[in-house]
C-alpha cells in the first residue's frame, strides 16, 4: 500500500491518497510564523495503516521547510510528535523558550 499526500492549499489540509481514494487528512492554520494543526481525519478502512503518520510527517515537513512553528492541537499530531523527537524542535512551545 502506497499512501501519496499533497498540499490543498485552497481547503487549507494536507490531503492522503490510496490507490487514488481518498484516506484522511490533516486540517491546518498558517500565519507568518506559526501553523496550527487542529483536526487530523483517517478513513476508518485506512485506520492502522500508515495514513496518519503519513500525514503527519507531510504536514510536519512543510512547517520546517518554510520556518514555521508549531501548534498542534490535535491530539493524533501533537501524539505523532511525541513519540518522534526529530520533529519536537519544531513545536511552538520549544520555539518559544528558545527565543526568551
Amino acid at each position: 500500500m502506497s499512501v501519496t499526500v499533497r498540499d490543498n492549499p485552497s481547503e487549507q489540509r494536507f490531503e492522503a491518497q490510496v490507490d487514488g481514494r481518498a484516506a484522511g487528512f490533516a486540517l491546518y492554520i498558517r500565519s507568518d510564523e506559526l501553523v496550527v494543526y487542529p483536526h487530523t481525519e483517517v478513513e476508518p478502512a485506512f485506520e492502522g495503516r500508515g495514513v496518519g503518520g503519513a500525514l503527519a510527517r507531510a504536514a510536519l515537513d512543510d512547517a520546517r521547510g518554510r520556518g514555521l512553528a508549531v501548534l498542534a492541537t490535535c491530539p493524533f499530531i501533537h501524539g505523532w510528535m511525541q513519540r518522534h523527537p526529530e520533529y519536537q524542535d519544531l513545536a511552538y512551545q520549544n520555539r518559544s523558550r528558545v527565543r526568551d
